[in-house]
């Protein structure tokens, strides 16, 4: 039997973001029947001006490998349109990342752990909610505590229903 390894997902849209963050919950329950998800929060763009953002956290258990996970999930986001032309920071119809597999740690090659865990608060606050108990691999707090001491402000994260 092959093993499953438990992911975290980082999931969000600033370009018709209701119906992009619909349809991409909507095809991740399809492949992945029990996966979990945070809240949906509505967020300001950050790093450029912008649209707000909706973001989640969302869970799941996979038999496929990081980069299998990580070409999947750009598939999603390609069947969203998605341009990986222009800046880092700028509006997206899909932008997922892995933040966790397991608790591996993949670095250099992946962002694993990802690093914008601790960076900002549409990550860490919805990922702390369905995650609370699970343990960073490299800073050794599990989420919740990383965000009880954090210096992120949750109080920027405005809960939205779809």
């Amino acid at each position: 039997m092959t093993r499953l390894a438990q992911v975290y997902l980082s999931i969000g849209s600033n370009i018709d973001r209701e119906k992009n963050i619909r349809s991409c919950l909507t095809r991740l329950q399809q492949d992945y029947p029990d996966i979990i998800f945070s809240t949906i929060y509505e967020t300001e763009a950050v790093g450029f001006d912008g649209d707000p953002f909706l973001n989640l956290a969302a869970g799941l258990q996979t038999s496929l490998s990081p980069q299998q996970m990580e070409s999947y999930l750009k598939t999603i986001e390609d069947e969203h349109q998605r341009s990986r032309a222009g800046k880092k920071f700028s509006s997206r119809t899909l932008d997922i990342d892995l933040l966790l597999y397991d608790q591996r740690v993949l670095h250099p090659q992946m962002d694993i752990p990802r690093r914008e865990i601790t960076e900002y608060d549409f990550v860490l606050f919805p990922l702390a909610e369905i995650a609370a108990d699970v343990i960073h691999p490299t800073l050794n707090k599990s989420i919740a505590e990383l965000a009880q001491v954090s210096t992120l402000d949750a109080d920027k994260l405005k809960p939205v229903s779809l």
